[in-house]
């Protein structure tokens, strides 16, 4: 019942932005925990951000300072800003929801960042 529909991605040039979203729905109560995640080919799925409903953020080391991630509570979708793309960020990015000690995940969406 529950899902994760994400939107954004796509091709970007070396130090230009995008903004992926992803909003939840189903019968979830709460979505306490919300997070991107990505996954470049041959690599492991990896943590980009993640965001609890209070506001507390966690960034990993390669996006902090370029990445923003947010949310709206009330719409219970989360927000990715990217920002100073590099190419090292091509991948598929999958919108996570942690909720009642299970992880949900989005489709995933591209992002290529190439000149």
């Amino acid at each position: 019942q529950v899902q994760l529909v994400e939107s954004g991605g796509g091709l970007v040039q070396p130090g230009g932005s995008l903004s992926l979203s992803c909003a939840a729905s189903g019968s979830i109560f709460s979505t306490t925990r919300m997070g991107w995640y990505r996954q470049a080919p041959g690599k492991s799925r990896q943590l980009v951000a993640t965001i609890f409903s209070g506001g507390i953020t966690n960034y990993a080391d390669s996006v902090k300072g370029r990445f923003t991630i947010s949310r709206d509570n009330a719409k219970k979708t989360v927000y990715l800003q990217m920002n100073s793309l590099k190419p090292e960020d091509t991948a598929v990015y999958y919108c996570n929801l942690y909720w009642q000690s299970r992880d949900y995940w989005g489709q995933g969406t591209q992002v290529t960042v190439s000149s």
